[in-house]
């Protein structure tokens, strides 16, 4: 079963903490559920990034797919 993380109602202040722990705690495949919102997405793929993170950002989703760490 793959892990979700849905960030509707999380303040974007709270999306690096919120979003390292849970990619940090948890085995891939994972699923970020973005929304629409432009900042969320940019927030999410910062912290995808620091940590070296493959994923898939599909544009016309609202949900990044973490697919492995260590790209």
């Amino acid at each position: 079963m793959e892990n979700k993380l849905d960030l509707h109602g999380i303040k974007h202040e709270d999306v690096n903490r919120v979003v390292e722990n849970f990619v940090l705690l948890n085995e891939t495949p994972l699923s970020i559920i973005t929304g629409n919102s432009t900042m969320m997405r940019e927030l999410v793929v910062e912290v995808l990034e620091k940590h070296k993170f493959v994923y898939e950002n599909l544009i016309s989703q609202s949900v990044i797919t973490v697919l492995g760490d260590k790209k």
